[in-house]
């Protein structure tokens, strides 16, 4: 008995030092909140004002996990997510009891199956496509389905290698983002996309000006198969990328060019680029350097825009077209923005892909131009519809970051993401294994493949590139759906 009183007389005592302890930590915070001149509500409710602060940081973890339902997240919900993962870890993306997917949602794409689909034999992979046939070194890609631009400085080493590997092992290529080449870019020995961003990153000279003797050390790696020259992506249209100099570590600065620790910032366009004639002159510059094939990026504004391309294209004659257009929706991608690009600025790739593959087609350049799609294409069904739509490629950033293990966790501009794929702190990428990242990017990519090949012989045809968009029903205002080929007629002059 003697030693549970004590022990009793020393939880009550244990207990009254808490409570002072509590009472002192807010008569200190109630002072502060009161003396302090920021927070409104802080100064009138001190104490209980910070809990509305920690509620609402709280709130994106509790919607995410115990009250959104799968299909009401944004930019990403979980049905979305949770495909990904599956396939990343190479479990079975069957389910059970019907969709969970609301297909009354206008604008949404239902695909027309066909009464009798191609049987087993009548089977096809997709054959590989040249790119930039009229280059000294054309490029043929093996996938309809790649991997999209994320810079080494946006993206940390682990994920870079992890992509790299991957993709090797899915026979897809890797685009580097406009970060320039890193030795993690070629580890896996992957095909590569270089990317020529405004501030020339990997290709510049001390002053930011464009190096051709840089441009030629880039292209002398075999496995750079191609060249993409960036005028804008879908998270910034008509800004330059941002990165934070808490980012950029001696070998970030060193592969990009820029100085240790301190925030760089991209021009929002080529200074040396005024009009449509003067990126053609780049393009034929970059590729005459080069010899390989010289694509674009851009995300779209307007017709006006894309028509005036098309015609400085026209009046050069088809030789000096750029080799590939890479379209990307106003609703993408990985990049940190400001909020009112992000939301407020370009076209979604729902309406500019279909308005760009018929202005190229109007000027007869289907087979000289191909398009490449990107803008939130994560799934099986956004792959198959922006084939049928006109596009020759897909490529995706956020779906391989999902397939890396990324959570959605919204801190890529923070360097604190959890998950170790953003960020350069060596706590948070421990997380992340090459060895098994790798396995799931390859996962993840074969998966989407598959099933664009399911729909594919679903509607008809022997393969997804013979999608068109008689094979697409969109739905309407009114809850019937509407083919896309009526929608967006093809061009009468189109071959």
């Amino acid at each position: 008995m003697g030693v549970a009183m004590y022990a009793l007389q020393f939880l009550a005592v244990l207990l009254v030092a808490l409570i002072g302890v509590a009472l002192l930590v807010a008569v200190v915070l109630g002072i502060i909140d009161r003396s302090q001149t920021s927070d409104a509500i802080r100064r009138n409710y001190p104490v209980l004002g910070r809990f509305r602060g920690l509620f609402s940081t709280l709130g994106e973890f509790f919607r995410q996990y115990f009250f959104a339902m799968d299909r009401e997240e944004l930019p990403f919900n979980r049905a979305q997510r949770e495909w990904v993962k599956r396939s990343a870890e190479g479990h079975g993306n069957t389910v059970a009891f019907g969709s969970t997917r609301n297909t009354g949602i206008v604008g949404t794409p239902l695909f027309v199956n066909a009464p009798f689909p191609p049987v087993d034999n009548q089977f096809a992979k997709s054959e590989p496509k040249v790119i930039g046939a009229g280059a000294r070194i054309p490029y043929t890609a093996a996938s309809f389905f790649n991997l999209s631009g994320m810079s080494y400085g946006a993206i940390s080493k682990p994920a870079v290698r992890a992509l790299s590997r991957g993709a090797k092992r899915a026979g897809i290529w890797m685009n580097t983002g406009e970060g320039g080449l890193s030795p993690y870019h070629l580890e896996g020995g992957c095909d590569i996309v270089f990317q020529i961003g405004t501030a020339k990153y990997g290709v510049r000279d001390e002053n930011g000006a464009f190096d051709e003797g840089r441009l030629r050390d880039v292209a002398a790696h075999e496995t750079v198969r191609m060249f993409e020259i960036k005028l804008s992506q879908g998270a910034k249209p008509g800004k330059g990328g941002i990165l934070p100099g808490e980012k950029i570590t001696q070998e970030i600065a060193a592969i990009r060019g820029i100085p240790v620790g301190k925030d760089s910032i991209s021009p929002n366009r080529h200074e040396e680029v005024d009009d449509w004639d003067d990126l053609l002159d780049m393009i034929a510059k970059v590729r005459d350097i080069t010899g390989k094939p010289v694509g674009i990026k851009m995300c779209v504004g307007s017709e006006d825009g894309v028509n005036g391309l098309f015609a400085a294209i026209t009046a050069r004659g088809s030789v000096a077209a750029p080799d590939f257009i890479t379209i990307d929706g106003g609703e993408g991608g990985t990049g940190a923005a400001p909020m009112p690009l992000i939301d407020l600025v370009g076209m979604s790739i729902r309406e500019a892909l279909p308005m760009v593959a018929n202005i190229r087609n109007v000027h007869g350049l289907r087979d000289r131009i191909p398009l490449v799609a990107s803008g939130k294409l994560v799934n099986p069904g956004d792959v198959a519809w922006a084939l049928a739509t006109g596009a020759d490629f897909v490529t995706s950033a956020r779906g391989f970051m999902f397939a890396l293990g990324c959570i959605q966790a919204l801190k890529c501009n923070r360097n604190t993401c959890p998950t170790g794929i953003t960020t350069h702190n060596p706590r948070f990428q421990a997380g992340l294994v090459v060895e098994d990242k790798e396995m799931r990017v390859a996962a993840y990519a074969t998966e989407i493949i598959k099933e664009v090949e399911t729909i594919a012989h679903s509607v008809g045809v022997a393969e997804p590139r013979l999608m068109r968009r008689s094979h697409v029903r969109v739905v309407q205002p009114d809850g019937r759906t509407t083919l896309m080929s009526d929608l967006w007629p093809q061009p009468v002059s189109a071959p």
